[in-house]
């Protein structure tokens, strides 16, 4: 048996189609309200995108590449500051930039240093994709291809600064100290490596200092930085105020990084 009971209509319940007609906005209205969360919708997402950018690659923007050696410089020794105390900034490592030189490069530094895994160039500098050109032999040696490879920057795109960075506790130094001083060439190829750090060698000895390994790296470091200084086909920019060549040296102990010549006034 089915009951059917019937309820009288409450005064406070109002129809539902009564309830959107007494509330809903003119269609008018209701196209401007629209339109207008659109575009703020939009001009926050283009800020938004926009801020991403910058962050991500605040070198690349146009006119940020160091063009004097002065200016390279202290672009070099600002990084280093930041490595030493650890306020690291890490620029231009990300696809933007990657993107930006994939056609092309202009880096502001040549650095030449050793090829000890402790210091790397572009740590040691808090640098990124594009900043140095950096070439890497035992000690520091010259050779005609390091030479060639230092060479390539300042000659052919304009790099503005030459650094030459030996460092501390330098194993290749070290090996071929004891080789020279003990008469006991080293195998195969690290003879050539040996053979090229001589004249830092003999400059030790003469020197007669507590620690000749380290004074025979710290004077590897400006032979090699003289070398270059008055290369036949360097000289003429280092003359002309264009390209400066500075020896440097690297403290494993502390992660700064001392200048022993060369510094652009």
């Amino acid at each position: 048996m089915t009951f059917v009971t019937s309820l009288p209509a409450s005064p406070h319940v109002i129809d539902a189609s009564q309830h959107w007609a007494a509330h809903r906005e003119p269609p008018a209205r209701r196209t401007l309200l629209t339109a207008a969360a659109s575009l703020a919708a939009a001009w926050l997402a283009g800020c938004s995108s926009a801020g991403l950018r910058t962050e991500a690659a605040p070198a690349s923007r146009p006119g940020s590449t160091p063009g004097t050696p002065k200016a390279a410089y202290q672009r070099l020794m600002e990084g280093n500051r930041r490595w030493v105390t650890n306020e690291l900034q890490h620029p231009d490592r990300d696809p933007t930039r990657r993107e930006l030189l994939a056609t092309g490069q202009q880096p502001y530094a040549a650095v030449l240093s050793c090829i000890d895994s402790r210091v790397p160039p572009e740590l040691v500098f808090d640098t990124g994709l594009g900043d140095l050109f950096v070439m890497r032999s035992g000690g520091t040696a010259l050779g005609p291809v390091v030479t060639g490879s230092v060479e390539y920057g300042p000659m052919t795109s304009g790099t503005p600064l030459i650094v030459v960075l030996g460092h501390q506790r330098c194993g290749a130094v070290a090996a071929a100290y004891k080789a020279l001083r003990d008469d006991e060439p080293l195998p195969g190829n690290l003879q050539a490596i040996t053979h090229a750090l001589r004249p830092a060698y003999e400059q030790a000895v003469r020197e007669r200092s507590a620690d000749p390994i380290e004074t025979m790296a710290r004077a590897q470091v400006k032979l090699t930085a003289n070398a270059l200084r008055g290369n036949r086909d360097l000289a003429p920019l280092v003359a002309k105020g264009d390209l400066a060549v500075v020896s440097a040296y690297y403290s494993l102990d502390t992660g700064q990084v001392e200048i022993l010549n060369g510094a652009p006034a």
